[in-house]
């Protein structure tokens, strides 16, 4: 029983964590004020503390859903529109629609699942790999902040494995 629960809680930790600041990036990123940027995590943390719950619930076993980390590390090298956040806002909007759809239409999501694996992981390391160089930039721009977190992974790496991302 701790065991599951202890998992549960590394999951959770990790899962908000480990991409909480790459949303804020991605919504500063593409126009978002700070004042934006908090009202729109803090959404986010409510749709999906509540999608979770009702999940659970309604279905009687765990689950959780989560944001998309790969969406908001593309938001961080999208920069901002021309138009501004409210025009990132129509096209997040646009996309939640397209993704409903996707899994309301048949034709469409089987036209989604054929994308061959291999093109959508080399999608997904495009849109990754950029934000994973960000850790060697910051750790050359503001190495007081960056370097303890780094150490404090590679020894949690080391001694601490489970406890590695939540750790650093």
């Amino acid at each position: 029983m701790i065991n599951s629960v202890s998992a549960g809680i590394i999951t959770a930790l990790v899962g908000f964590t480990s991409s909480f600041v790459v949303v804020l990036t991605g919504l500063r990123a593409v126009g978002a004020s700070e004042i934006q940027a908090s009202s729109g995590l803090v959404a986010l943390c409510i749709v999906v503390g509540a999608s979770t719950l009702w999940l659970a619930l309604r279905h009687r076993i765990p689950a959780t859903t989560a944001w998309s980390t790969p969406g908001a590390a593309l938001l961080t090298t999208a920069g901002a529109s021309a138009m501004g956040f409210d025009e990132a806002i129509g096209a997040f909007i646009l996309c939640a629609a397209l993704l409903l759809l996707s899994g309301l239409w048949p034709a469409l999501g089987k036209l989604t699942a054929a994308i061959p694996t291999p093109v959508a992981q080399a999608m997904l390391a495009g849109v990754l790999f950029p934000l994973c160089l960000k850790s060697i930039s910051g750790l050359s721009e503001s190495p007081a902040a960056v370097a303890p977190v780094v150490v404090i992974w590679l020894l949690s790496i080391v001694f601490l494995p489970m406890w590695a991302v939540p750790l650093a």
